[in-house]
């Protein structure tokens, strides 16, 4: 009987832009992916300067935003998973936001 394994490897995010309107994504394997900024709330309401201060996380598995406690998985980008976010958890973090 033979066994068959696959390599499960991960696609990672090496570079990210963002635009008035689109979130882009440079890929370790060459591919580049460009998303409506509109599934994140959050980045949609930052300010440029906000939506400028981003890391990689988990050696590019995902990316972050300090300043908009934004996370996003390269995973679900790559699915076409836009934020998962609830209404009512937006409404609230964008209030907050606003008065921070």
């Amino acid at each position: 009987m033979s066994t068959f394994i696959t390599k499960n490897e991960t696609t990672l995010a090496e570079k990210v832009n963002i635009t008035e309107d689109t979130l882009t994504v440079d890929l370790d394997d060459g591919r580049t992916i460009s998303v409506p900024l509109s599934w994140f709330p959050r980045l949609l309401h930052g300010s440029k300067q906000e939506r400028d201060n981003w890391l990689l996380i988990g050696k590019g598995e995902g990316i972050h935003w300090p300043d908009l406690d934004e996370d996003i998985n390269v995973d679900g980008l790559l699915e076409g998973t836009p934020s998962q976010e609830s209404q009512k958890s937006f409404q609230k973090w964008l209030e907050s936001h606003k008065t921070g």
